[in-house]
């Protein structure tokens, strides 16, 4: 269905689009805002990754009824 969907043309097509409309003066800027926000978000989601890794393990081996100091019910 979407077989060659996306052609070099189409990007040259979208490139001058947004030259047209932003203007030549304010794509530098939007793209390096762009840039900052991207690193904001990578360095987020970096954070999230290791505090989840850090919960985990800890999380792991004392569940259950026994870790709770609880005998086991037979």
């Amino acid at each position: 269905m979407f077989h060659n969907a996306l052609q070099p043309w189409h990007l040259l097509v979208v490139a001058i689009a947004f030259i047209v409309l932003f203007g030549s003066k304010r794509l530098p800027d939007a793209a390096r805002s762009l840039g900052k926000s991207l690193r904001i978000l990578k360095s987020e989601t970096r954070a999230m990754r290791d505090d989840g890794a850090r919960e985990t393990p800890a999380a792991g081996p004392a569940s259950g009824p026994a870790a709770e100091g609880h005998p086991p019910v037979r």
